[in-house]
């Protein structure tokens, strides 16, 4: 699923090749977003297609934090579909939502890309950002995992200095990336500094990866609401310090949200994309409880790429985003 090129790496993507691991992934995510579905294509278990299947339709859609505007787009993309293909069938509409549902999401499908940028030989920068407990510090661990199984070399920057355990949260999960899911090529490294400045472990970080040759450098950064303005400013700093260290970087800006925090997780990206222009997000936790619409909210009114999307805790848990298997997850 995950591929790593020297000279120009992307990881994933939503047309890589199907393999067992990503078949059983898929069974999580279904099983994950569930109760959402379930809620949603109950609407279609009626045998007219009327003013009163469209109302039910539209209060499932904002249950599942599709959000006003997304659900509007799709109750009218919806009725444009049913009345151009001249549908009666109320099991062919929900067909014709998931279609719906892909064509908004598809703009959100973009693959990771390591190492294509100007400064040929220097490491590809990842600023990673997010609330305390959406899962940052451990979709990092995944995502290390994830390039030095493909032979990346990763450099951890454990920026979150002011939370006692980050420093040995992040180390445990780069122990776990160099010893689980196979034989590893390379380990990763992790440069810290207990209750030191963010902005100087960030700008030591991408400095020693320089030096080291490293492919890539993932900055892991303290959890702040971003209605803290003076955190939010720390992150802008981090932001110059890394800047510093390397004129291009950072390349990446991603956002973890959490996939249970329903229309918080729109504000979240709003929040974070207005003050550090976030190139991608990291959608964690879709594994129950998760109501999943609000990627559709995202599409619609902040349409930041998804790179990733996570049903558990394991390593193997996250993968890339597909619009056509989230629609078909959600759908059935």
């Amino acid at each position: 699923m995950f591929s790593f090129f020297k000279k120009k790496p992307s990881i994933g993507g939503a047309n890589s090749a199907p393999n067992a691991e990503r078949s059983n992934w898929l069974n999580s995510l279904r099983v994950g977003l569930r109760k959402t579905g379930s809620s949603i294509t109950s609407v279609f278990t009626g045998t007219r297609i009327d003013d009163a299947l469209y109302e039910e339709l539209e209060s499932a859609l904002l249950m599942a934090d599709t959000g006003v505007k997304a659900t509007q787009h799709l109750l009218d993309e919806l009725k444009r579909r049913v009345k151009d293909t001249k549908t009666t069938d109320p099991a062919m509409v929900k067909t014709l939502l998931g279609e719906a549902l892909v064509d908004l999401l598809k703009p959100l499908e973009k693959a990771l890309t390591i190492g294509s940028y100007a400064d040929s030989g220097a490491p590809t920068v990842i600023m990673v950002v997010g609330v305390n407990g959406a899962g940052k510090t451990t979709s990092i661990g995944k995502l290390a995992r994830h390039l030095a199984d493909q032979g990346a070399t990763v450099l951890l920057a454990a920026a979150d200095t002011f939370r006692a355990a980050a420093r040995e949260q992040l180390g445990m999960w780069a122990t776990r990336a160099g010893t689980d899911g196979g034989a590893l090529t390379k380990a990763v490294e992790i440069i810290s500094q207990q209750g030191g400045d963010p902005a100087a472990v960030a700008f030591d970080a991408v400095s020693a990866g320089r030096a080291r040759h490293k492919d890539v450098v993932l900055v892991d950064t303290a959890g702040r609401l971003p209605t803290q303005l003076h955190l939010m400013e720390e992150l802008k700093k981090i932001k110059r310090a890394v800047r510093k260290a390397q004129a291009t970087a950072p390349h990446e800006i991603l956002l973890v949200i959490d996939g249970n925090t329903g229309q918080n997780a729109l504000t979240q990206v709003k929040a974070f994309d207005d003050a550090l222009q976030l190139t991608g997000l990291i959608v964690t936790k879709l594994d129950g409880t998760a109501k999943g619409g609000v990627l559709a909210a995202i599409a619609q009114e902040r349409p930041v790429p998804v790179y990733f999307i996570g049903v558990g805790e394991q390593l193997a848990d996250l993968e890339t985003f597909s619009a056509s298997e989230f629609s078909q997850a959600l759908l059935g």
